[in-house]
């Protein structure tokens, strides 16, 4: 049996939109009415550092990091990166060095203390449960920042857009302060040759005593798109699964591709079909709990998930757009305004993402349609290239053509591509200022429009307003059970 008791299942699981757009005021909200508030910790680090740089207000950073176990790595995050009087509106942000196979010490310190802190502030006040998001294929800076959570308490991991066939045998070795280890995505590498990003938290405690007793070893609950995915890492995994989130392709951000040739419609989208559908039946069959993602952020489809024989839902556009998330106020609006009039869409683009994934993104909002220079100055999208001279390079499809291509890249993948590390950094009010204006903002939601449209119809509303619309139904037929035929 899982370790998920069925006394923790939380019934509704908050999705973990990055970036920090699941930030930790929306995973405290949901997590202190007693459901699973989730926390995006897709490029947490920069997050954090471009805090520290606006200043800190309200001063939430400062606090968690005071609660840091290793009281000299917090204070080298704020002696290096805290400004105290914030940084001039046009001023740009400092960078982080970008992430490669093998980076300093330091740079991994940053990513420890910025997921410490996201996962503290969530857990900050309440005993609920709270859990992690991220990303395969982001996969340079995700053992720092699986450990930084861990030493914050989360009890919950949540992975998609890959296969994390080895992250829960990494939780193992983390739980106990052991050297931790991914295979290294390695493209035009022999196949004989297997690589490693590793990460050892006794680099970390180097010269600051002993780290504490072992750590608790959150629940792993990877994101499937098919019933042979979720068997094959019940089976193989590096570890123990504990359920998962099983998502359909009216999600927002990365969808899984179409099964088999990628076909798009008349509109250029792609083209999902029986194949892609999911046999709950056999999900069952697995023995594990699950969660149902997409298409699923109604009542009816709590019910209807509930029927199916899932644990519950997982829902992300409805909290997307509440009052707690980390949207910026203004993007907030202008996306909420042309919801209620009818001019938004969501767009599922074959090409935006860098990652080659299906990527979600929201239409007719002026707000969201300027342009951009291409640059590429953060990097959590690159992908790592072994040349023929045995030299390994990192590029990314959405970075200027001329560089993509001189790494080997062909001009033709990058039509149409889009850089989400910037553009999602711009929807939370941290864009890097530009020569010729601020990043653009690039807003991702799942297609239920109609739904935030029923919330915000009066103006905004809370992650208490989206739960208790929720669970209304299931709070009527827990009172008055309801007799099937």
């Amino acid at each position: 049996m899982s370790s998920t008791s069925l006394a923790t299942r939380p019934q509704l699981i908050q999705g973990g939109m990055g970036i920090g757009v699941s930030n930790w005021r929306l995973a405290r909200a949901v997590s202190r009415a007693g459901h699973l508030g989730v926390i995006s910790g897709t490029v947490i680090d920069t997050v954090m550092v471009r805090r520290l740089q606006d200043g800190d207000p309200g001063g939430h950073v400062r606090r968690a990091l005071a609660h840091f176990p290793i009281p000299a790595i917090a204070e080298e995050m704020l002696h290096r990166y805290f400004q105290v009087n914030g940084r001039a509106p046009d001023a740009p942000y400092r960078l982080l060095p970008m992430y490669r196979q093998v980076v300093s010490r330091a740079r991994q310190r940053v990513t420890v203390a910025a997921a410490f802190v996201e996962t503290w502030l969530a857990r900050e006040g309440h005993d609920g449960l709270v859990g992690m998001n991220l990303l395969t294929k982001v996969q340079l800076p995700n053992l720092p920042t699986l450990y930084g959570a861990m030493l914050a308490g989360v009890s919950t991991i949540i992975m998609g857009a890959g296969i994390p066939r080895e992250i829960p045998g990494a939780l193992d070795a983390l739980a106990e302060h052991r050297p931790a280890a991914l295979r290294f995505d390695l493209e035009a590498a022999p196949r004989d040759v297997v690589e490693w990003i590793t990460f050892d938290p006794a680099d970390l405690w180097l010269g600051h005593g002993a780290p504490p007793s072992a750590l608790m070893r959150p629940s792993f609950y990877p994101v499937v798109s098919a019933v042979s995915l979720a068997a094959t890492l019940a089976r193989k995994s590096t570890g123990r699964v504990d359920g998962f989130v099983v998502e359909s392709p009216t999600a927002g951000g990365h969808n899984a591709p179409p099964r088999g040739e990628m076909q798009l419609d008349a509109s250029g989208q792609p083209v999902y079909g029986e194949r892609d559908l999911v046999d709950f039946a056999r999900m069952q069959e697995l023995g594990l709990p699950f969660w149902i993602a997409g298409g699923a952020g109604t009542p009816e489809g709590l019910d209807r998930a509930l029927a199916l024989g899932a644990a519950g839902i997982q829902v992300g556009t409805l909290f997307a757009f509440c009052n707690e998330s980390g949207l910026d106020p203004a993007v907030r609006t202008s996306v909420l305004d042309a919801i209620r009039c009818g001019t938004a869409s969501v767009f599922t683009d074959p090409l935006a993402s860098p990652t080659g994934y299906p990527f979600k993104v929201i239409r007719g909002v002026p707000a969201l349609e300027a342009t951009r220079t291409r640059v590429c100055d953060l990097g959590y999208l690159r992908v790592a290239v072994r040349q023929d001279d045995g030299r390994v390079v990192y590029r990314c499809a959405a970075e200027p053509v001329d560089a993509y291509v001189a790494k080997g890249g062909k001009a033709e993948d990058t039509e149409g591509r889009r850089c989400l590390c910037n553009g999602l950094l711009s929807d939370i009010g941290l864009a890097q200022p530009r020569e010729e204006g601020p990043e653009p903002a690039l807003v991702t939601s799942g297609d239920d429009l109609q739904s935030v449209a029923m919330l915000a119809a009066e103006g905004n509303y809370s992650a208490d307003d989206v739960i208790g619309w929720l669970t209304r139904a299931t709070e009527r037929r827990i009172e008055e059970p309801i007799v099937m035929a």
